[in-house]
């Protein structure tokens, strides 16, 4: 997520879509770190929601802007 958040993903997924996982990409980080001697980020705990998610189709995509959240609603009434 540190990596996402520096805005240096490309440098390690540098495919169009930006398809790899953040464990893809922190391990990926991890090895350019050792060989490459880019700098080592902080530790980032992991989003609820993906900032910036990819998919894997153009149907996928749709699903997933067609979901909606259903939320649980409760009413409480009070005598006076």
């Amino acid at each position: 997520m540190a990596v996402q958040r520096a805005d240096l993903r490309r440098q390690v997924d540098t495919h169009w879509r930006r398809g790899l996982s953040y464990l893809k990409i922190g391990l990926r980080w991890l090895m350019g770190v050792v060989h490459k001697g880019r700098d080592f980020l902080p530790f980032d705990a992991l989003l609820y929601r993906d900032p910036e998610p990819c998919f894997a189709s153009a149907k996928a995509k749709q699903k997933h802007l067609e979901q909606f959240s259903i939320e649980r609603v409760q009413t409480f009434y009070c005598s006076a």
